[in-house]
Order: structure tokens, then sequence, then C-alpha cells
């Protein structure tokens, strides 16, 4: 049985590296109606999901745990867009899949989102590190949206290591690729 068809905007809780503007606006090429920073409780953000591609370093995932929230921002976005980000981290192949989190804005908003889809997944190796880089961009993102200092702090306690250097190659090929796509999808 197939999923419903989506509303024509829906609501994305980015906590990783698409919380950084560049990253979701410029790099993916998504068009955001509004930007609201949220908590999702019951979740927890790791650093020890292997990336896309073959690099070596971790990004971002978020982690069921009862006792535990994430911060973040839920993008209000049209569903065709939800789709490219879907596409573009990897749902099709079981790189990430979609899930559905409770958010709590962090400042009263009117018409404030009570739900978000998201992406978790559960490939997860203790092993591996974010990239400084890669890191960068997550509290880059954080301090762009107004997120708790407590919350940056954290982030930037977050162990790393530095970009090697056939991950940026391969970082600026789909780059490109996920320019394309996201223009020809217009």
């Amino acid at each position: 049985m197939s999923e419903p068809p989506l509303p024509a905007t829906v609501w994305y809780f980015a906590y990783g590296s698409n919380l950084q503007r560049a990253t979701f606006f410029g790099r993916r090429g998504i068009e955001c109606v509004r930007a609201v920073p949220v908590r999702v409780i019951g979740w927890r953000l790791v650093f020890d999901k292997p990336s896309i591609v073959p690099s070596g370093h971790a990004t971002a995932n978020i982690v069921v745990d009862a006792e535990a929230e994430v911060l973040g921002v839920a993008y209000e976005i049209r569903a065709e867009d939800l789709e490219h980000v879907e596409l573009t981290e990897g749902v099709p192949f079981g790189n990430y899949a979609r899930v559905e989190v409770t958010v709590e804005v962090l400042a009263p908003t009117e018409n404030a989102p009570a739900v978000a889809f998201s992406l978790g997944s559960d490939r997860r190796d203790a092993s591996l590190l974010p990239s400084t880089r890669y890191l960068g961009l997550v509290i880059e993102g954080a301090l762009e949206h107004g997120l708790p200092e407590t919350w940056i702090e954290w982030l930037r306690g977050v162990p790393t290591e530095p970009e090697r250097e056939e991950s940026r190659a391969l970082r600026a090929a789909l780059d490109e690729l996920m320019r394309k796509r996201g223009r020809a999808q217009r």
C-alpha cells in the first residue's frame, strides 16, 4: 500500500548540516517558506552515522531516547523539496529513512508546527567521528537559527577529525549533482 500524498507544504526537522542555510538553501537548492527553531523530545543527536559517500567520517543522526532531546529547526518547505532532500540524503537506498517527530517551538510563533518529518538511520558506527568541517556547518547553522548557547557549547564539545582530501573531492562532485537535480525539479 502506498503512502497518502503529502500536502503542498510540509515541515522538515533539520538537526545536522541542513541547519546551515548555505547547505540547505544553497547546496541542496531548497526553497523555504519559513524556519522555526524547535526541540524534539524523546530523540538524541549522535554523530556516528557513516557518511553517504565513503569518507571515513560520521554525520549526524537522531535515535530514539526517551530521556533526551534534540534542538534544531523546522523548515516549512514544499512537498517536492522534501522529496529532493530525501533523494540527496539517500533515502531511496536506505542511507536514512523518513521519521515523523513531535516538535516544540523554542519561542512562541503563529501557526507553529506540532509535527515534522525528519531523517533517521539504523546505520551506525561508533568508531567514526565527524569531520571538523562538517561539525562546523552544524554549529554555524545552530548559531544562524539562534539555538540556545548551551546546545551550541555541547556541539562544540563533540570530538572531530580533519577532513580527508578524498572526501573534499567527492563532496565537490556531489554538490554539483545536487544543484543540477534541484534546478531540474523547478
